[in-house]
């Protein structure tokens, strides 16, 4: 393992290409977050389109619309370790293309498909496979993006471009949000119910071009062409004759170091799966099928914690290349676990002012960017080059398989049956604090080690 550090003074300027990966890694990562936002803003919509036949509940056809958004992020892991297996082998670039062009065209297809009323049962299994397609490349988009985010970075700067990762998660959501506002606005309801909640899914389609153009100018990571070199000498070296099946390099990572860091680093995550889904995706459904919001007021609110998300996610990023991953991410954590009940009892509250709880949901936004912020550099320090695709796509998509995608469904389904409407304050206080002890187990100068290139 590399053990040469890499303090914040000495950053070095962003290079051309450095640039060039910073936005071809964002550019995807928005697509998917952007597509994933609008599922969850429009899920009351979707619910009535394709999950409600003659005689059947909202309430039910809601926990049907989340069992799907559930789904595909369970087959997340799937493509994290399919696509990240790729990555790790044939390079960054071409697995990040092909991702690419796997969410636009599912994400697309979901724009044009019809409803229960022209399809019958078949309209909410075709749905549920366009959402299966777009977990496998949501779960190969991750480690990809993060690798040449990372892998290009400056040194000392690791942190500030992993942050971008989450920043586009968060320019996504808002993109999401800002689209479904904007359509509620213009569109009678009548309309939005019929056609108009099509549109963002449409709107797919041109963004994932631009997205294949930058990707095909994108370079691939010297770290990257670095380790196959090594490998590729040492396959040839007489020692290969005894390596073990499977082994590419005497000095790699184990299989079974590698899944302890999987399973450490999805820990690590886990509060900020948890926490940024409640807040920032789950939010909507939940005010206007519990607190009686409109559709309009759950969307504002929604942007508004966005934009407190987006606001700390580079900050975050950045300071945790001064003071530590572990510092910034605890705290995060430790916030929102602390916060959880205040922040949702205020939104409860009908004889609270609308510009307090304007506040209280930007500030549990804010909460989430202090995790969202340092965490795709604290993955990428976890793993070695020639598993780092796989590594830290695995672990991210595993925290988000358990912790974010079943958010809605099990915050939903536990308010049907118990009628507690502090159920999604419980579910972030918890997991936050479980997560408190995965991140204390961070070392504190890791943000100054150079990446394992071992």
């Amino acid at each position: 393992m590399t053990t040469s550090l890499h303090g914040p003074a000495e950053a070095s300027p962003a290079s051309p290409r450095s640039r060039r990966a910073l936005v071809a890694g964002s550019v995807g990562n928005f697509i998917e977050w952007y597509e994933f936002g609008v599922y969850g803003y429009f899920a009351t919509i979707i619910a009535a389109n394709f999950f409600t036949p003659e005689g059947g509940s909202d309430v039910e056809a809601l926990v049907k619309t989340y069992a799907s958004f559930a789904l595909a992020f369970f087959f997340r892991p799937v493509g994290a370790a399919l696509f990240g297996r790729v990555g790790d082998r044939i390079g960054r670039r071409p697995t990040l293309i092909i991702v690419v062009l796997l969410m636009t065209g599912a994400t697309t297809l979901i724009g044009l498909l019809p409803t229960y009323a022209t399809l019958g049962s078949a309209a909410p299994w075709l749905l549920t496979l366009l959402r299966a397609v777009q977990g496998l490349s949501a779960g190969g988009e991750f480690g990809g993006a993060v690798s040449i985010m990372t892998e290009f970075a400056p040194p000392g700067r690791r942190g500030l471009y992993g942050s971008w990762q989450s920043f586009t998660v968060a320019l996504g959501l808002l993109g999401g949000a800002a689209t479904a506002a904007l359509l509620a606005t213009v569109l009678t309801a009548d309309q939005l119910d019929s056609w108009g909640w099509r549109v963002p899914f449409l709107l797919t389609l041109p963004m994932g071009l631009g997205a294949l153009w930058l990707r095909l100018r994108l370079d691939e990571t010297p770290a990257f062409l670095q380790d196959r070199e090594e490998r590729t000498a040492s396959a040839g070296s007489p020692a290969d004759a005894t390596r073990p099946a499977g082994a590419t390099r005497p000095a790699g990572a184990t299989t079974r170091e590698t899944v302890k860091a999987i399973a450490l680093g999805a820990g690590r995550l886990m509060g900020w799966s948890a926490a940024g889904y409640t807040f920032l995706v789950v939010m909507p459904s939940y005010l206007q099928s519990v607190l009686d919001a409109t559709f309009r007021q759950a969307l504002i609110a929604t942007v508004v914690a966005n934009l407190g998300f987006a606001a700390a996610i580079i900050p975050a990023g950045a300071l945790s290349d001064r003071i530590g991953r572990r510092a910034v991410m605890t705290s995060g954590a430790v916030l929102a676990a602390v916060l959880a009940f205040p922040l949702l009892n205020v939104l409860q509250d009908a004889s609270v002012p609308a510009a307090a709880k304007g506040c209280a949901v930007l500030a549990a936004g804010a909460v989430v960017g202090l995790m969202a912020g340092p965490g795709p550099a604290m993955l990428a320090e976890m793993f070695p080059t020639h598993v780092r695709y796989t590594g830290l796509g695995l672990a991210y998509a595993l925290s988000n398989a358990v912790f974010s995608g079943c958010a809605g469904l099990i915050i939903t389904e536990t308010i049907k049956r118990t009628g507690n409407i502090d159920i999604p304050a419980y579910y972030v206080g918890v997991i936050c604090a479980v997560s408190v002890f995965a991140l204390a187990t961070l070392r504190g100068d890791d943000h100054r080690r150079a990446l394992r290139d071992r």
